[in-house]
């Protein structure tokens, strides 16, 4: 009998046995066989019957895998095996075949053949029979070069010259042969298959697609959960994965070279964008960012002062207060000892800083995770508003200029007053005044002697001097100057002035 078009098997062994029954005898051509998916296979063997039985005996001949409710079943009514199955005989009933086409992987099982004579329990089942393993094929993948990939068609069992290997891309047909190239990278399904057995083919081969991950839990993560992310990619031959983290640099830092990335305790470190990349000899892919975003409360708040810590009455003040939470934090600002806020929001401004205003304050930061706060310690100094720094310096150096204006001004004074008040001291001297410290006098001379007239809170100690005495005053100047706690007293009327007092005297013209 000659074998079908679908490319047969090449039989591992052969073994000759012959199993004897009662006379009967069986001699199977191979005990073991080995077939590819989607091949055909083909199990042959000898009879020989006992004595007193003849051919026309038999009445019946079938093979089988299993029983069913103690009885042989077979394969012809086997719905497993339906349209595949094909029995032949020798014409001198001494050789028997079994065929079976498009063979399956669930074909594998140990093939018997049985007997059924027409005389009464005259019925024998020829063992051991024969066991069949049916593989897949699988295409093996070697990188030829940088660019270039070598698909091969492979199964384990040696298949007969006769077989014939089918290339399919994307479901068609390309190229026949038993090896394929194809170009690093590409993302296209091949298949190969013995001719005649599409149905049968392998495994479609093909590099990774973009990988998906997931994150469990998927709900929001809170500080010191214990957090999962797993990468997954459909690819085969199986792909190895890579975990990286995004650091704002072009390079993300690589993290793990497992399917998985476990956080047994996810901190707020933790938080950022994440991705996996799957491999395998045909590709590369890389799955998008996912972003990890940890809560936690509020960490202790930080308080700043502008423009300081220590304010002038009259001045403005802001206090900003800072905390790191996720979510962001909402900001309470109290006083110490008042139960009641006094401002909400990020930045406190108080303006026309005064002393009721100082002492502690303190923020809250708040949000769903938590709260903290922060204390400040507000002080004010009593004074003038602050002048600018460059008016404050104005003011310094005009006033020290002054002063020293001032001290050069009475050091000239006094370089002079010897001279000055020479006349001074002989008119005190002839006029004998006596010391009653006045405040200020002025003398008028008229023309005539006898119309003289002195005003003056000062008494003369001796009569009107003669007329001769008289003219030869031309004038005289007097200083008072106040020294001592005496000169302190002033005349009703008086002007303070702590300058000289000068008196002028005219003098009248001679008859």
């Amino acid at each position: 009998m000659s074998p079908s078009a679908g490319g047969l098997v090449v039989f591992l062994l052969s073994v000759q046995v012959i199993q004897s029954q009662d006379g009967w005898r069986v001699n199977y051509d191979q005990t073991d066989i080995c077939a590819a998916k989607g091949s055909t296979v083909e199990i042959s063997c000898d009879i020989t019957h006992p004595y007193g039985i003849y051919y026309s005996d038999i009445k019946d001949r079938f093979w089988l895998t299993k029983e069913k409710y103690g009885e042989p079943v077979d394969l012809r009514t086997d719905s497993e095996y339906s349209g595949r199955v094909t029995y032949a005989y020798s014409s001198d009933w001494k050789s028997c075949y079994l065929t079976i086409t498009d063979v399956r992987e669930s074909d594998s099982a140990k093939y018997k053949l049985r007997f059924m004579t027409n005389r009464p329990r005259k019925k024998y089942t020829g063992s051991p029979g024969v066991t069949l393993s049916v593989t897949g094929f699988q295409v093996q993948v070697r990188r030829s070069d940088s660019t270039w990939l070598e698909l091969t068609c492979h199964s384990s069992c040696v298949l007969s010259d006769r077989a014939e290997y089918v290339w399919s891309k994307n479901g068609e047909n390309i190229k026949r042969g038993s090896s394929l190239s194809v170009s690093s990278g590409s993302t296209d399904r091949y298949y190969c298959y013995l001719r005649g057995s599409y149905s049968q083919r392998s495994p479609a081969v093909y590099g990774p697609q973009r990988p998906s991950v997931s994150v469990s839990p998927s709900a929001g993560m809170l500080e010191g959960d214990s957090v999962t992310l797993t990468c997954s990619a459909d690819a085969n031959p199986a792909v190895s994965y890579t975990w990286y983290k995004e650091d704002g640099t072009s390079d993300p830092r690589l993290l793990s070279e497992e399917p998985q990335l476990v956080f047994s305790s996810i901190q707020s470190s933790d938080s950022g964008n994440y991705s996996c990349t799957a491999e395998n000899q045909l590709g590369r892919k890389t799955s998008d960012f996912i972003s990890i975003n940890v809560k936690y409360g509020p960490q202790r708040p930080s308080v700043s002062v502008s423009p300081s810590a220590e304010m002038l009455e009259g001045g403005s003040v802001n206090l900003t207060c800072s905390a790191d939470a996720n979510p962001a934090a909402n900001y309470t600002w109290y006083k110490e000892h008042e139960d009641s806020p006094r401002a909400s929001g990020q930045i406190f401004t108080i303006n026309d800083f005064t002393a009721e205003h100082s002492g502690n304050y303190y923020c809250e930061a708040q949000n769903e995770m938590g709260r903290s706060n922060s204390t400040l310690r507000l002080i004010t100094s009593s004074g003038a508003s602050p002048w600018p720094i460059t008016t404050a310096v104005f003011a310094l150096t005009s006033a020290i200029f002054l002063v020293i204006i001032m001290i050069l001004a009475v050091l000239m004074i006094r370089k002079k007053s010897p001279q000055s008040s020479r006349p001074a001291e002989r008119l005190e001297n002839n006029a004998q005044i006596p010391p009653a410290e006045p405040c200020y006098a002025t003398a008028s001379f008229s023309r005539n002697q006898e119309d003289l007239l002195l005003y003056s809170n000062v008494s003369p100690a001796r009569p009107p001097r003669r007329k001769e005495e008289v003219e030869e005053v031309l004038y005289s100047r007097v200083n008072f100057e106040s020294s001592g706690a005496a000169s302190e007293r002033r005349c009703e009327g008086a002007v303070d002035d702590s300058s000289a007092l000068y008196s002028t005297v005219s003098k009248a013209p001679r008859e």
